[in-house]
């Protein structure tokens, strides 16, 4: 799998199977990083609530995920 540019960022750029580069990864606030680490039935819709923040404009550090 190849790198892909990040949407968190205009030049960071994201590994195979990451969400994000690792400078917004760690902007998240750590409940938002806990909830979007867990493997379960709702993973996919955590991952949808990440990037359409992002897409909207929230701020990386204010993001917020269901539980």
């Amino acid at each position: 799998m190849a790198h892909t540019r990040c949407p968190g960022c205009p030049s960071g750029v994201k590994g195979p199977g990451k969400y994000l580069c690792f400078g917004c990864w760690n902007t998240l606030p750590t409940a938002a990083r806990r909830l979007l680490n867990r493997r379960d039935s709702r993973a996919m819709a955590r991952l949808r609530e990440l990037y359409d923040q992002i897409t909207t404009g929230v701020p990386l550090h204010e993001i917020e995920v269901s539980p």
